[in-house]
C-alpha cells in the first residue's frame, strides 16, 4: 500500500479566512468531513453545502461526508451534553470503529491529501485524530498532520 498524507482540522475558533488559507497553504485535496451532523446552524461557514460550495470555489478542494467516521449519537451525547470523560469517549469510539470495521470500509475511500474535518479545535481531544491513528494502526501507511 503506497503511503498515504493524512491531513485534520477542526473549524472551531478559526476564521473563514484562516480556515481556507490553512487548507490551501497545506496542500489539501479533498475534505472528508467526519461530523455526524454536518448542518447545523452552529457550523456557520462549515456547513454542508455552503463548505462545499467555498472548499471548491476558493481552494479548488473537494468534499466528502462519510458519517461512518463519525461516533454515535449515543456516544457524543454521552461526551458533550454530559460532560463525559474523554478517557471512556475513546475506547468505546475506538470499538466502533472496530465494530464498524472502517480499516475494509474506507479503503480505497481514504487517500492521499484527504483532511479529516471536524469542529473541535484541537485534535488531542477529537475524534478525527483517532480516526487517523486506528486507520494507520491497521494499514500502516499514514503520515498524518493536524493543521493548526
Amino acid at each position: 500500500m503506497s503511503k498515504i498524507k493524512l491531513f485534520t482540522i477542526g473549524f472551531t475558533k478559526k476564521s473563514a479566512e484562516k480556515f481556507f488559507t490553512m487548507l490551501s497553504k497545506a496542500g489539501v485535496k479533498r475534505v472528508v468531513d467526519v461530523r455526524l451532523n454536518n448542518s447545523s446552524q452552529l457550523a456557520g461557514f462549515a456547513k454542508r453545502d455552503d463548505l462545499r460550495y467555498f472548499l471548491k470555489t476558493i481552494c479548488d478542494v473537494d468534499y466528502i461526508h462519510i458519517p461512518e467516521l463519525a461516533p454515535t449519537k449515543e456516544i457524543l451525547d454521552e461526551y458533550k451534553k454530559n460532560k463525559g470523560d474523554w478517557s471512556v469517549y475513546e475506547p468505546r469510539f475506538l470499538s466502533l470503529m472496530a465494530e464498524r470495521n472502517i480499516e475494509d470500509e474506507m479503503t480505497g475511500k481514504i487517500t492521499d491529501g484527504d483532511c479529516l474535518l471536524c469542529s473541535e479545535k484541537e485534535p488531542d481531544e477529537c475524534h478525527r485524530r483517532l480516526v487517523a491513528e486506528y486507520l494507520n494502526d491497521k494499514w500502516g501507511n499514514i503520515e498524518t498532520e493536524h493543521i493548526q
